[in-house]
């Protein structure tokens, strides 16, 4: 059985014990990168004397506004954010079994929001029925975890948040077992910047052996190029006061300044198609090569994954006439995303309307791209593709299946839904225990079938999704003729 207080290669926990799991929050597995560690690789973290209280959260990174409490709310509020924020939480069941399958989640939030404590990822329902550990995790958001700052200076640091997602994973490795867990058994899960995440983790060297699978929820390769990024950082470096020959300032600035140049930068470049100024770079170094190309490459040979969108993702994001753009930049952000030269025509297809946008950003930025995905994986290592259609027509968020949707169900935590006026159903209750089933079943033995689920591997031929909504179903290969347009990088 596992103990309250655990000792770790750092120092001893105090956890705290209930409805069946222990949880140890505010975990640190790395040194506060503050001072000179600002815009470096983490460090790891140093040993501390007596017994350490695991009751609480750590800080939460810098980001803006309040959005560290996600679209579902937050049971408890979030803790106060801090550059001081490399911290990571555990949840184990009390039971007694010799190790356990472990679970470690990447939160999304575009680079720049999100934490690990958000009431959403609670691990302990999905710890306590699924006989799991489950980690969350914090990771340097925006300005501080994505500047592609390593052509100023060698000491500094590129793709910084990636970093300490790595260091994450390295903390399980050396100390999971104290909680239960098996380091031999590490599965990876995340949503949307979590899954970009996960798909250029698969493209590192340095993640290499971290973990055997991985699950990608709403989001695959994305990166940007060297020259692009190193712009961006110029140009943030430039709102700063801060040249290349000045870099200490780097070091002394405060958080706000950095925060307020980053939403300088956003007003000034954003507007120009650039809609995620901070996300990961193939840097040359640690993200080497753009990570659908270095899967392809057979960079995650061997991995398990499982990877899926949900069927109205852009319903979250184009949602008034404010968002709609013109078919003139639809036609060109088919081009820059696709290199086809029909995107004229292919634009045509959506109308400019918010119900036609939001499926071309459903169809263009999402579900393309893990199909690409999973198709690059399929030769590497087993595939396993999900399409999430669950909705409640007529509640004015929920009302399609839009992205995020899927979380509350991964983690069973669909008592968040009430904070949306949302009254749980029997149906609800059963879609959530089947899809955490799955998820729990794929992290323990790499398949995702479950009793009640058959769920056939996606093949490039077959392409067999299961289809999560109120009857779960498997298709083979849904929007075939959409796929044949869009997806140049798919042999038909």
């Amino acid at each position: 059985m596992v103990s309250i207080r655990v000792s770790t290669k750092n120092g001893e926990l105090q956890g705290t014990a209930a409805d069946g799991t222990i949880s140890w929050k505010g975990i640190p597995y790395a040194q506060p990168p503050v001072g000179n560690l600002r815009f470096r690789a983490p460090q790891p973290p140093q040993a501390w004397e007596g017994i350490r209280d695991a009751s609480q959260f750590g800080p939460v990174c810098p980001q803006p506004g309040r959005s560290a409490e996600g679209i579902f709310g937050s049971r408890t509020g979030q803790p106060a954010p801090s550059e001081d924020c490399l911290y990571l939480n555990v949840w184990a069941p009390i039971a007694d079994a010799p190790s356990y399958p472990v679970m470690v989640w990447i939160h999304g939030g575009a680079f720049v929001t999100g934490s690990g404590s958000m009431s959403l990822y609670d691990g302990a329902t999905l710890a306590r029925n699924g006989s799991v550990v489950v980690v969350t995790i914090n990771y340097r958001l925006g300005p501080f975890g994505f500047l592609h700052l390593s052509p100023f200076g060698e000491e500094l640091a590129s793709n910084a948040g990636l970093l300490d997602q790595i260091a994450a994973l390295r903390w399980v490795q050396d100390h999971i077992r104290a909680f239960g867990g098996d380091p031999d058994n590490v599965t990876i899960f995340g949503e949307s910047a979590g899954a970009m995440s996960i798909a250029a983790l698969l493209a590192m060297p340095a993640a290499k052996g971290l973990f055997r699978k991985a699950v990608l929820q709403s989001g695959a390769s994305q990166a940007l190029s060297p020259a692009h990024a190193e712009g961006i950082a110029a140009a943030l470096l430039n709102e700063l006061g801060a040249d290349t020959s000045d870099r200490d300032r780097l070091f002394t600035l405060s958080t706000e300044d950095i925060a307020a140049a980053a939403n300088r930068l956003y007003e000034k470049i954003g507007s120009a198609g650039v809609s995620m100024l901070f996300q990961p770079v193939v840097d040359g170094k640690w993200l080497p090569e753009e990570p659908l190309k270095a899967i392809e490459h057979g960079a995650a040979e061997g991995v398990a994954m499982m990877i899926g969108t949900n069927r109205d993702e852009g319903a979250y994001f184009v949602r008034g006439p404010e968002h709609l753009i013109s078919a003139e930049a639809a036609a060109q952000a088919i081009h820059a995303m696709t290199g086809l030269s029909n995107a004229a025509e292919l634009s045509g297809r959506y109308p400019v309307s918010i119900e036609g946008q939001a499926q071309l950003m459903t169809d263009l930025y999402f579900w393309r791209s893990a199909v690409q995905y999973a198709s690059g994986q399929a030769g590497q290592g087993t595939v396993w593709m999900y399409r999430f259609d669950w909705c409640l027509p007529g509640h004015p968020f929920l009302g399609q299946a839009v992205h995020g949707a899927e979380i509350a169900f991964v983690f069973h935590n669909l008592q968040l839904m009430e904070n949306l006026n949302i009254e749980l159903t029997e149906e609800m209750e059963r879609l959530a225990r089947m899809m955490q089933e799955a998820w729990v079943s794929f992290a323990r033995s790499g398949n995702p079938s479950t009793p009640e689920l058959q769920w056939p591997g996606y093949e490039p031929k077959e392409r067999a999704t299961v289809i999560f909504d109120r009857e779960i179903t498997v298709v083979q290969d849904p929007d075939a003729e959409k796929r044949r347009l869009f997806i140049t990088a798919v042999k038909n």
